[in-house]
């Protein structure tokens, strides 16, 4: 059995495609309010959306491929299935055949999302006996789409489907992702040089490379943080008294890699007040979520990777593109973008009798709230 560290070397060197876009950062965080609500929100973080990226609702019922696209001609009989439950996340439907969804929940309340696993993805060519092909990019439709529990989610991707190098628009993005349900288990799914992990029962925050079990044991090196500052301080006679906040936190890494951003939301998960009601919890969870964000020009893109024909409007920057965050037990789907932070919400009960796609628009236009006399009190 290899130790982490050649793990990891062995996948740098078994790439054999090359795994750039549809591949955005993101941090992603579980939550549970005070009245027993469960929520889970992420970041899209990147330098690029992939045009026609909307809030998408996916209804009961409705056939789609979970390898290959009828827009590149790669689409086979086999692979087509329906639609057992809806959902609603934010993607695309612009390859026609199958929607990909970035993120969202279905109507028994489990949500999930892609997040980046830059060069430590692996996905094996053949599909194991008895399993059907799962494209990456299909991962969270097809489990939203098939699934009522991260119970079910698990023993889907482990004896049901095989995750596979299937390239699509000339890519095979590196991935990897997060379920949650009413149960409250969050469970993380990575494929790299070894096979399939599926960590059950986890800490309910991920970001990106390294995998999950990297990141849970590097919390080690922040046991010290607290919510509690530290006393008056006496050195050599001297003592000194508190004269600001915080310092509890101390060694809380403030930059925007994925190892720091995994041990702050950790951290901030831990310690802060969770809200009472949904609307509270979500509102808060937002905030938590801007501690991990990435602000627009701070993050410059060395290497853009693959563009795909869908991605427009790239900038030189990875930022914090959209934020969304759902609701297992209300059902209600909310976001905030890098440039409109009212929070929006879709409540996916008043959609579950349609029979076809609905997609609702992000709304990324800035959006002021200008008070006038009759608002005075």
């Amino acid at each position: 059995m290899k130790n982490t560290t050649e793990k990891y070397n062995t996948a740098f060197e078994a790439k054999k495609f090359d795994a750039k876009g549809l591949d955005a950062g993101c941090s992603s965080v579980a939550w549970t309010t005070e009245d027993g609500k469960h929520i889970w929100a992420r970041n899209f973080d990147f330098n690029r959306i992939a045009e026609g990226s909307l809030v998408t609702f996916i209804p009961r019922e409705k056939d789609y491929y979970i390898c290959g696209t009828t827009t590149e001609g790669t689409a086979k009989p086999k692979n087509l299935t329906k639609t057992k439950y809806a959902s609603i996340g934010i993607g695309s439907i612009a390859l026609g055949s199958t929607p990909v969804l970035y993120d969202g929940m279905n109507e028994m309340g489990l949500m999930g999302g892609q997040q980046n696993y830059r060069e430590f993805a692996f996905f094996p060519e053949k599909e194991k006996r008895g399993t059907k092909r799962l494209q990456p990019p299909f991962v969270v439709t097809h489990v939203l789409s098939q699934c009522a529990t991260v119970e079910e989610a698990t023993a889907l991707l482990e004896n049901e489907v095989t995750i596979v190098a299937e390239p699509m628009l000339g890519t095979v993005p590196t991935l990897h992702w997060v379920f949650s349900d009413r149960s409250g288990e969050t469970i993380v799914v990575e494929s790299d040089i070894d096979g399939l992990h599926i960590y059950r029962n986890t800490v309910g925050v991920m970001t990106n490379s390294p995998g999950y079990s990297w990141h849970k044991l590097n919390l080690l090196n922040y046991a010290g943080i607290r919510d509690l500052d530290h006393d008056t301080y006496t050195i050599d006679g001297n003592t000194i008294n508190q004269a600001f906040s915080g310092s509890g936190a101390f060694g809380m890494p403030g930059d925007w890699t994925s190892p720091s951003r995994f041990v702050r939301l950790a951290f901030l998960k831990e310690y802060c007040t969770k809200g009472k009601t949904e609307e509270e919890g979500i509102t808060y969870l937002m905030r938590i979520m801007t501690n991990a964000a990435f602000p627009l020009g701070m993050v410059r893109v060395s290497d853009p990777g693959h563009i795909t024909e869908k991605e427009k409007d790239i900038v030189p920057f990875d930022y914090t593109i959209y934020t969304s965050a759902m609701c297992a037990e209300s059902l209600k789907f909310y976001w905030i973008s890098y440039e409109n932070q009212r929070i929006q919400c879709v409540d996916m009960n008043m959609l579950l009798d349609a029979k076809d796609y609905m997609q609702f628009p992000l709304k990324r236009e800035i959006d002021f709230a200008y008070l006038t006399e009759k608002d005075s009190i």
